[in-house]
């Protein structure tokens, strides 16, 4: 017969062991709470966006959010190839800020989604398969005011052929950089007839930059006396005080949307679209155009002040699954010609 003192014992060891078990199992959740929570709150963004402007939207993001962002800025030729490789195992969430017609290219990579407030999206915008408006962007000319005066300024496309802008033009390259790959479609466009002959004349001037956020800088720096260029990448250095006018040329530019879009199979879809979704907002649009001085693709966006009306700027349609269809071509032609040219 076993003592009173013995069963009171093992009554506190099972107590004990069931108090152990419980504290096991508490542990090992919060062991793997993080983890669960890293999971569910991370998003991996490919961006052609400037640093700068990283800087300023990515806490904004995490702030409204509570997602953690990380970003891998590459050109926007190096985002496509980098999804593209990775297509069998995704790495990427989200592409950010490249150029529509390499979206368009490169559709079925992407996977449809509708953001929030698509009913805010301007329908001029609204012209991708698989891919997102993110921004209105117009290329231009950037001139540098103490090389040049006014009357030397070039107005046109076809003034930029003139031999005395030999070694003083600055642009990206067509085969690296989205904005500079629609600058060669947008002449193409313009002059359907005598395209590379006008954009043969125009390369024989460049200096190539690796970098189209470096063309304005050279052109601020007194290094380029002209920079083609996207409008808001120019804009910051005319907020800055520097040297620098934009110019519209008079035979026509584009002005088109820049993408966002979603990645197919992408390994955090959730935040995904709530980094789309908040990308697309009225408060993010606006500070885009605070921060960048873009163009918004929403109705009830604002334009920045010193700008003028988009009707204002002899524009012509951009027809992105042309560009995109005929980029390799294209490529190929600009590739031939840069050889020909020794640029």
């Amino acid at each position: 017969m076993r003592s009173r003192s013995s069963e009171r014992d093992d009554s506190t060891i099972q107590r004990r062991l069931v108090v152990m078990k419980g504290k096991i199992v508490v542990f090992m959740l919060l062991l793997m709470l993080p983890l669960a929570v890293q999971a569910q709150e991370t998003v991996v963004l490919y961006s052609a966006h400037n640093q700068e402007i990283v800087d300023v939207l990515l806490p904004e993001f995490e702030a409204a959010t509570g997602i953690d962002a990380e970003v891998i800025r590459l050109g926007s030729g190096d985002v496509v190839a980098r999804v593209k490789a990775e297509q069998n195992n995704p790495q990427c969430d989200v592409i950010w800020s490249i150029g529509g017609e390499q979206l368009e290219a490169n559709a079925d990579l992407l996977e449809s989604y509708t953001p929030q407030e698509w009913d805010k999206i301007a329908e001029v915008f609204k012209v991708g398969t698989n891919w997102l408006p993110y921004t209105g962007i117009v290329m231009v000319f950037v001139v540098n005011t103490d090389m040049l005066t006014e009357e030397e300024m070039p107005k046109a496309w076809t003034d930029l052929s003139d031999p005395r802008f030999k070694d003083l033009i600055s642009s990206a390259r067509a085969d690296k950089s989205g904005s500079s790959y629609m600058q060669l479609a947008t002449v193409l466009n313009i002059y359907p007839e005598k395209g590379w002959e006008v954009y043969k004349g125009i390369l024989a001037n460049f200096v190539l930059s690796g970098s189209s956020s470096a063309v304005p800088r050279f052109v601020n720096d007194g290094e380029a006396a002209v920079g083609i260029t996207l409008e808001d990448n120019a804009y910051r250095y005319v907020q800055g005080g520097g040297p620098v006018k934009i110019v519209y040329p008079e035979d026509g530019t584009t002005a088109a949307p820049d993408g966002i879009a979603l990645v197919k199979d992408a390994p955090h879809p959730d935040a995904a679209k709530q980094f789309i979704d908040w990308a697309l907002s009225k408060e993010t649009q606006d500070l885009l155009v605070q921060e960048m001085g873009r163009r918004p693709v929403r109705v009830d966006g604002a334009v920045p002040p010193e700008l003028p009306p988009l009707d204002s700027i002899k524009t012509v349609p951009y027809d992105f699954a042309w560009s995109a269809a005929n980029k390799d071509e294209f490529v190929a032609k600009w590739t031939e010609l840069v050889q020909e040219l020794g640029l």
